[in-house]
């Protein structure tokens, strides 16, 4: 997986941050897997090890991995939790965009019908890839 795109205005410790944390919610990193040491991650991604420091210190503080000393960096076990909160963090946001919408004159309805269109053809097109 491509942690960073040098084109993205966001930090770079964020990009890594954020790459992290889709592989934990999807799965790839299970709990208890041990991250990559940041030597030899800020050597694949040719960055200071201080910026993937900083990543690994926000991906703590947010509780998706712990710290064991002179051992690493592991996977922590509490993706359910997490996910919950992702789920509430994404349905809070997307509350947000409909009540906007709302006041700006466009129905509920039409935007969420809109909605189910453009992923009806984003499905289409995904499995007209995997052909």
């Amino acid at each position: 997986m491509k942690l960073i795109d040098y084109q993205d205005s966001r930090p770079i410790y964020e990009q890594i941050v954020e790459n992290f944390k889709v592989q934990i919610f999807k799965g790839i990193l299970q709990p208890d897997d041990q991250m990559p040491s940041v030597r030899s991650l800020s050597m694949e991604l040719s960055t200071n090890p201080n910026t993937v420091q900083k990543a690994y210190a926000e991906l703590e503080r947010q509780g998706f991995i712990y710290t064991v000393k002179g051992r690493g960096n592991f996977v922590k076990d509490s993706s359910g939790m997490l996910m919950a909160n992702k789920k509430e963090e994404l349905i809070k946001a997307v509350l947000d965009l409909f009540v906007e919408a709302k006041e700006i004159g466009i129905p509920i309805e039409e935007l969420v019908k809109e909605i189910k269109t453009r992923l009806g053809d984003d499905m289409k097109i995904k499995e007209n890839r995997h052909d």
